[in-house]
Order: structure tokens, then C-alpha cells, then sequence
């Protein structure tokens, strides 16, 4: 296989394709937006095949923290083994 090389964790987040509703984890701190990598959304659109994504963000009571367009290299598939990680919310 042509991904051979990588380590087996990075092969099977290379091969996964993100798609509409897929919960993913924000690689960059957006300041702007409140957002530090690590927190957790919800692909809620696809823009260009993949090339970029409108990601919500909810506090874990179900409010919209924001909502962001983020290019594909913002962001990566959720680890199978990885768990959520409460923080507070920075006031606005």
C-alpha cells in the first residue's frame, strides 16, 4: 500500500474522508471565533469538495459557541480513542 510508510494512527487518518455531520478537532487556535485546537465540532457543510468546511462548535449544554469556515488543514477526523476535554468558553 502506498501509505506504508506512515505510522498506522496517521494512515487511518489520512484514508478517512471527512464528511457532512462528522465531528472533527480544530488543529489551530481561531481567536477571533473563542476556539483553541483541540475543541471538538460538527461538519455542517462542504465547500469544494473537501477543500474547506463550515464547522459548528456547541459549549456541551448545546449552545452554538460559533460557527467557522476552516480550510481542510484546520482541522482532522476525531481519533477513535480519543475523549472530550471540557474547557470554559472565553466571554465575547
Amino acid at each position: 500500500m502506498w501509505l506504508d510508510w506512515l505510522p498506522r494512527t496517521l494512515q487511518s487518518m489520512k484514508a478517512e474522508i471527512i464528511k457532512e455531520h462528522d465531528r472533527v478537532v480544530l488543529t489551530v487556535d481561531l481567536p477571533a471565533e473563542r476556539l483553541k485546537s483541540g475543541d471538538v465540532g460538527t461538519v455542517v457543510h462542504l465547500y469544494r469538495d473537501g477543500l474547506a468546511y463550515e464547522v459548528e462548535f456547541t459549549t456541551l449544554n448545546g449552545d452554538t459557541a460559533a460557527v467557522v469556515t476552516v480550510q481542510k488543514s484546520q482541522i482532522r477526523p476525531v481519533g477513535k480513542r480519543e475523549i472530550t476535554h471540557a474547557r470554559e468558553l472565553q466571554a465575547a
